[in-house]
């Protein structure tokens, strides 16, 4: 079952200039800046009430957040629910009729396991579905 938003990220082409922004808008510090090799991404999260802000920068052109920002401008790239038991909402979404973009949850940043829904079933937003890591 979806709990909260868990996080909405962010997609920027200048990752250093996007934290000072945020660390100006929120007069904080990030409390987490974490490297994703696999998925070539460097994240940078800030606390805001309840959610969080994920502010993701590629570290490699071919990755999923290079190609995002080679075609669209910086900008909200996902919106995150948390949830509490991550296979069975997925069996459920699948049930559901939405498409799951990959098979299984994998490791994302912050310590969650992650899947994410394509963007086509859900009216254009890219949905993020994760959970705490054991």
């Amino acid at each position: 079952m979806i709990k909260k938003i868990e996080h909405i990220g962010i997609a920027v082409n200048d990752l250093e200039a996007a934290t000072k922004t945020y660390e100006t808008l929120f007069k904080a510090s990030p409390y987490k800046t974490e490297t994703v090799e696999r998925e070539g991404v460097k994240t940078v999260f800030f606390e805001c009430g309840e959610s969080k802000i994920e502010l993701l920068g590629a570290t490699r052109d071919d990755s999923p957040i290079g190609k995002y920002l080679s075609k669209q401008r910086e900008g909200i790239h996902h919106i995150a629910f948390f949830v509490d038991d991550l296979a069975a909402e997925m069996s459920r979404l699948q049930q559901e009729g939405f498409q799951l973009l990959s098979e299984s949850p994998k490791p994302g940043a912050d310590d969650k396991s992650i899947v994410f829904l394509h963007p086509k079933g859900n009216h254009g937003v890219l949905i993020e579905l994760c959970e705490d890591r054991a």
